[in-house]
C-alpha cells in the first residue's frame, strides 16, 4: 500500500449545507478557490438537489462558473436523480457523487423511498455516465449507525456497497452519519467490506460527535484504506444528533497524517489559514483544534 493518502474536501457542499447560515456564491466561490490553492486533490463543490430542500445550495451553478480550475483536481458535485444529472452536464461538471444509505429507515426518511428503490432510481444515471466518461462516487450513509435503526448490520453495508459497484461507482464513501463509530469497528467494517470492494476504491467519511472521527480514521488507515472525507474547519454540523460538532476537520486530519509519514500533497498552513478565514465568514467558532493551535504559532 503506497504512502499517499487522497482528501477529499467536503466542507464546500456536505460542510455549508449542514451550516445555519448561508453565503454567497462569490464567498463559495472563494472558498473553493482557496482550497485549490492548498493543493487539495479532490474539493466537492456543490450539489444539484432540490433547492427547496437545501436552499444552501441552490447556487451551485454559479459557483462552478466562477471557479479557477486547476489541472489535475477533481470538483464532483452531488446529484440525487436524472434531472440533478442533466443540470451536472450541463455545468460541465467531469464528476458526480450519488447516495444511499445501509439503513432502510434512514433511506425512507431522507430521500422517501427504499434502499432498492433508491438503487433502482441511480441506474440510469450511472448508465448516462459512463457513457458520457463521468467519474461516478457513491456515498453510503449510516454504516456504522443509524438514528432510527441504532447499529447497522455489516451485510447491510457490504449488500449495499456491492450493488454500487455493481453499478459502475468508481469509488465508494463508507459515512457513519451519526458519528457513533468507534475504531474497532470502523476497522472491522473496512476489512469487510475490501473483501467485496478493492481496498483502492474505498473512502471514509466521519463525523465527530463522539470525538472519535481520528481515531476511527487510524484505524482505517491501518485496514488499508488512502482516501478520507474531511471539512476545512470542521465545517457543517450533523443534522441527526443535537449539538454534534459534524465533520472531521481537514486540517486535524492533514496535521495526524503528515504527522504519521504519509503524503497529501496539502499545503497545511495555507489549509489551516483557510479554515480561520471561513470560520471568520460564517461568524462561527474554528472547530479544528489543529488549525487554531498553527495559527496561534503563527503569531508567537
Amino acid at each position: 500500500m503506497n504512502d499517499f493518502v487522497t482528501i477529499v474536501e467536503v466542507g464546500p457542499r456536505d460542510g455549508l449545507q449542514n451550516e445555519k447560515q448561508s453565503l454567497p456564491a462569490a464567498t463559495k466561490i472563494e472558498l473553493i478557490n482557496r482550497l485549490t490553492g492548498c493543493a487539495i486533490p479532490v474539493i466537492e463543490a456543490g450539489s444539484f438537489v432540490s433547492p427547496k430542500w437545501v436552499p444552501q445550495m441552490a447556487d451551485t451553478e454559479s459557483v462552478l462558473a466562477g471557479l479557477e480550475l486547476r489541472q489535475g483536481t477533481r470538483y464532483p458535485v452531488l446529484v440525487p436523480n436524472m434531472q440533478g444529472f442533466e443540470r451536472a452536464l450541463r455545468c460541465g461538471a467531469g464528476e458526480i457523487a450519488v447516495f444511499t444509505a445501509a439503513s432502510e429507515s434512514f433511506t425512507q426518511r431522507n430521500i422517501n423511498c427504499s434502499i432498492a428503490e433508491s438503487i433502482s432510481r441511480l441506474e440510469p444515471v450511472m448508465d448516462l455516465a459512463r457513457a458520457s466518461g463521468i467519474r461516478v462516487r457513491g456515498y453510503v450513509s449510516c454504516v456504522l449507525g443509524c438514528p432510527y435503526e441504532g447499529m447497522i448490520e455489516t451485510s447491510a453495508v457490504t449488500r449495499v456497497c456491492n450493488q454500487l459497484l455493481d453499478l459502475g461507482c468508481d469509488e465508494i464513501s463508507l459515512g457513519d452519519t451519526i458519528g457513533v463509530g468507534t475504531p474497532a469497528l470502523a476497522n472491522s467494517l473496512v476489512k469487510s467490506v475490501s473483501a467485496l470492494v478493492p481496498i483502492k476504491q474505498l473512502a471514509v467519511h466521519f463525523h465527530d460527535t463522539y470525538g472519535q472521527a481520528l481515531a476511527n480514521t487510524l484505524a482505517c488507515l491501518d485496514a488499508g484504506i488512502r482516501i478520507i472525507d474531511s471539512s476545512v474547519s470542521g465545517l457543517g454540523g450533523c443534522p441527526y444528533a443535537k449539538g454534534a460538532s459534524g465533520n472531521m476537520a481537514s486540517e486535524d486530519v492533514v496535521y495526524m497524517l503528515h504527522g504519521l509519514g504519509l503524503e497529501t500533497g496539502i499545503d497545511l498552513e495555507a489549509l489551516a489559514n483557510t479554515g480561520d478565514w471561513i470560520s471568520k465568514q460564517l461568524q462561527r467558532p474554528n472547530n479544528s483544534k489543529a488549525g487554531r493551535a498553527l495559527l496561534a504559532n503563527q503569531t508567537n
